[in-house]
């Protein structure tokens, strides 16, 4: 399949047809691999070309005074069970934490594989365990499949998590991992649904060797809500906390003229969100609603490491704003040909201006 495949169906949207042997559905670990084992494609902005290599070879795609940016955000267990009054079962999906007991949730079907999007009425009240229930409120911001719940549980939320919860899976990982598969190497604040993937090809070695080369590590604080959005949703508010110190690297690292790699979409989007008229980052702590689009552009970096994201998704609107529609195309059309994998467990793909 080549690039020529890849079309639009709105001019916003990239379609494309992803076969299902280019689903990954295991760890790299269990396929052999280490986790900086995996591919990685490098797409470069300003030569235009197209470069096919390993995430541990990162290092050597990047410059001294380089600054690469990761979100420290840990995954919770966040899929728990839960039972309606005439003892039906549905899987919970804990999404995003609004205050001590509500969280944004979505109800989802058990499936013989995983769970599925719940469609026809649905119970409100649902037992969660021994002393443990929800209550379902109200719809979040006219969501076609997310809910406003209040939690009853008889210990802290994670507390309580740690020993009832699951990773939130999709059917393409076709068994349950323990929730050390879903954590990012430099992860510790909870409070993510959905790993933070762009970062899981990360190890303590390559960091190591990364900061050995000059090239710095900032963190800031992304807390991912669930990520199985429908085609035409757009991202929800999320919880971003980006610390003075880090905002300050990133202004340095620009009027020295070096790149600022953002791994991942949510430190695009924590970027984007903290920068001011005058181009200036500054430290954050609060909600960002931004939709990033090519349209709005990017102000903050000059570099993007992510996966690979499904047809129509709405991140393949952010990552053309980075690469530029043709670049992007073409990246596409080339990881379909040369059998790049997707999802958390997958493949990367680097873009550099």
């Amino acid at each position: 399949m080549t690039a020529a495949t890849i079309s639009r169906t709105r001019p916003d949207r990239l379609k494309f047809e992803l076969p299902p042997s280019l689903e990954a559905r295991e760890p790299p670990e269990a396929r052999g691999l280490t986790r900086d084992g995996v591919r990685m494609m490098v797409a470069s902005r300003s030569g235009g070309c197209l470069v096919h290599s390993t995430f541990r070879s990162l290092p050597s795609f990047l410059d001294p005074g380089d600054l690469v940016v990761v979100n420290t955000s840990a995954v919770i267990p966040a899929a728990v069970d839960g039972f309606a009054p005439d003892g039906s079962r549905l899987v919970i999906h804990l999404s995003t934490q609004l205050d001590e007991r509500r969280w944004v949730v979505e109800p989802r079907r058990p499936t013989p594989d995983a769970t599925e999007r719940w469609v026809g009425a649905l119970p409100r009240d649902l037992q969660l365990g021994v002393g443990a229930s929800i209550r379902l409120m109200d719809r979040y911001l006219d969501s076609p499949r997310l809910w406003i719940a209040e939690l009853t549980l008889p210990q802290p939320v994670f507390a309580w998590l740690a020993v009832n919860g699951q990773p939130i899976r999709y059917s393409y990982v076709d068994r349950p991992w323990p929730i050390s598969a879903y954590q990012n190497v430099y992860a510790f604040e909870p409070g993510s649904a959905e790993m933070p993937s762009a970062g899981r090809p990360f190890t303590a070695n390559l960091i190591t060797r990364l900061v050995a080369k000059g090239i710095g590590v900032a963190p800031l604080v992304l807390h991912t809500g669930v990520a199985s959005l429908e085609a035409t949703e757009l991202p929800y508010p999320e919880r971003v906390r980006l610390p003075s110190a880090t905002a300050a690297w990133v202004n340095e690292t620009r009027r020295a003229g070096r790149r600022v790699i953002a791994v991942g979409t949510t430190v695009v989007r924590a970027l984007e969100t903290a920068v001011g008229t005058d181009g200036q980052v500054s430290a954050f702590d609060g909600w960002t609603d931004l939709v990033i689009t090519p349209d709005r552009g990017v102000r903050v970096i000059d570099g993007l490491l992510t996966g690979w994201h499904e047809p129509e998704a709405s991140h393949l609107l952010m990552l053309e704003a980075v690469a530029g529609r043709p670049l992007l195309e073409r990246s596409y059309g080339a990881s379909l040909a040369e059998g790049y994998l997707w999802h958390e467990f997958g493949d990367m793909h680097l873009i550099l201006g």
